[in-house]
């Protein structure tokens, strides 16, 4: 047995490398074609997950070659950085949140998850009083600093001149979680300026016409910014529930693995959206605040503490 192990370690030393053929997760994995033995081989590599150990985990930060800054959005910082297990390239992407509360704790936290639906009764009477809270207790200033170009104006890929149009006023930001530089991995936020659309339970039918005049010059921005992307390359799509209450979309590389933020129960693309609204019965006023929406909440979520679990302990009791 150990000698086939050793026979079996052997060939990837021997792996002469030609080609890459495909690199996916965000080049996290990536296919090689090359030979061993002058036979035609494939080699997969696939970075593993980081070691648990707090002694390792302590000492990167301080251990960094390279720190190359990508970024900043109020509170949200991003890097590329040298791990120094390598020379001439960055093989680490760091996020930094500073100073963060304990909502990010939470949410960053490893949490159980529940799929909850939200009636429109349920949002109505619990979900959009809660929306208004958090909206009211100032956690929307850093979004309306950036829209206002008092902050962060240099991390703006695109802008419309502000209140030009406060319709149809727009800016495309980086997403805190692309590394600026993948095409095939490209996502961007689109914020409007407009903010009476908390999410999008407040689009309705007369929204129509503004949602698709907004698809058109989210989608043309960001193939002006990135010209080696076409239109049919992106897809666009809203989150609920989102992380702020300031209507804005995800606009994505097809080519972007569906991770959590592109899961079912929380990424609703825009398409089916107009297409709910256009099919929808009633006049201009009908809207999606009238759907019942399904998705899944961390349990250490406020949404679910405040909310959804206190209404599901009622309804328990209820039954009894």
């Amino acid at each position: 047995m150990a000698e086939g192990n050793a026979n079996a370690e052997a060939l990837v030393p021997k792996f002469k490398f030609e080609r890459l053929l495909n690199q996916d997760q965000a080049g996290r994995r990536s296919a090689l074609a090359g030979t061993i033995d002058n036979q035609p081989a494939l080699l997969i590599l696939e970075r593993a997950p980081f070691p648990t150990s707090a002694d390792y985990l302590g000492s990167v930060p301080a251990n960094l070659r390279t720190i190359q800054n990508l970024g900043a959005n109020d509170i949200y910082h991003w890097y590329m950085a040298n791990s120094g297990n390598h020379d001439g390239f960055a093989d680490l992407k760091i996020n930094i949140i500073w100073p963060c509360t304990e909502k990010h704790i939470k949410k960053y936290s490893k949490q159980g998850v529940r799929f909850v639906t939200e009636t429109p009764s349920i949002y109505r009477d619990h979900v959009r009083p809660y929306m208004q809270a958090q909206r009211e207790a100032g956690r929307l200033n850093w979004a309306y600093n950036i829209i206002e170009g008092v902050k962060e104006a240099d991390d703006v890929l695109y802008r419309t001149p502000y209140g030009a149009d406060p319709d149809e006023g727009f800016l495309l930001l980086p997403d805190l979680n692309w590394d600026r530089r993948t095409l095939d991995a490209l996502h961007l936020l689109g914020l409007v300026e407009r903010r009476d659309i908390w999410s999008l339970r407040d689009l309705r039918k007369r929204h129509i016409p503004w949602l698709r005049h907004m698809k058109a010059k989210f989608v043309d921005a960001a193939t002006r910014v990135y010209p080696a992307v076409e239109p049919d390359q992106l897809k666009l799509y809203v989150h609920y529930q989102p992380t702020y209450y300031h209507f804005h979309i995800h606009i994505v590389h097809v080519a972007l693995e569906a991770g959590v933020t592109q899961a079912t129960g929380k990424a609703v693309g825009l398409d089916s959206i107009l297409a709910q609204l256009e099919t929808m019965e009633g006049g201009d006023e009908a809207g999606m605040d009238a759907v019942t929406l399904c998705y899944m909440l961390g349990e250490a979520s406020d949404l679910w503490l405040d909310v959804f679990e206190p209404l599901k302990r009622s309804t328990a009791s209820g039954s009894q």
